[in-house]
């Protein structure tokens, strides 16, 4: 897998991202920015994902915007990331956009992940809620967030990404899992590095001293 490396290496923490080219355009400052936020010590891993809408889909669903639907590669590329959590230290998983997604799923197939950062994750993906409900997530805390235009999409199956993030904090709180769901100001398109970054310290700063 191609990864990018930022942070300390010898760090207690190790975060995992799935990245695109856009993500890494924005990343040095994503890490600046948790660093801002958080006296913990990390090391950043960033995952190059090479086909977006296979890589991180959990299973198949149509295509919601132009002619590529999702396909259920998802297992296979969380099979390539567990590798990069080593023994001994508190790896954390996140992401933006279907990135979030995946990190969510991921934290309800091993229990690898102390805490899921899914900033603005893509919810609305057919049946995940559902997933959600039927299942337990496998991590100590979940941090999500939302742009607060992001429901106002006139696409009906990404508009319903506010109701299913209100839908998927209360699961998780019912299921007495820590949680905590953020409103950021604008559209799906702003600020995905800001947003990321608020995640990640937000789990940061909600693990067990001992872990810092």
């Amino acid at each position: 897998m191609e990864t990018y490396l930022f942070g300390t290496e010898s760090a207690p923490n190790v975060l995992i991202q799935p990245v695109d080219s856009h993500d890494l355009e924005g990343i040095e400052n994503e890490v600046k920015t948790i660093r801002e936020l958080t006296d913990a010590d990390f090391r950043m891993i960033a995952v190059r994902v090479p086909d977006w809408n296979r890589d991180l889909s959990p299973w198949t669903a149509p295509a919601v915007f132009g002619k590529e639907g999702f396909r259920d590669g998802a297992a296979d590329f969380l099979a390539g990331i567990l590798p990069l959590c080593p023994e001994g230290k508190a790896c954390y998983i996140g992401g933006y956009s279907l990135a979030g997604l995946f990190a969510l799923w991921a934290a309800y197939r091993t229990d690898r992940f102390t805490g899921v950062a899914a900033a603005s994750p893509s919810v609305w993906f057919p049946g995940f809620t559902e997933y959600m409900e039927a299942n337990r997530i496998q991590s100590k805390a979940v941090y999500l967030s939302l742009g607060d235009r992001e429901e106002k999409t006139k696409n009906p199956v990404m508009a319903a990404v506010g109701s299913r993030i209100r839908e998927a904090e209360g699961i998780l709180k019912a299921q007495g899992i820590p949680c905590t769901l953020e409103w950021n100001p604008g559209n799906h398109f702003r600020d995905a590095d800001i947003r990321t970054a608020k995640a990640f310290a937000w789990i940061l700063n909600h693990t067990p001293e001992d872990r810092r």
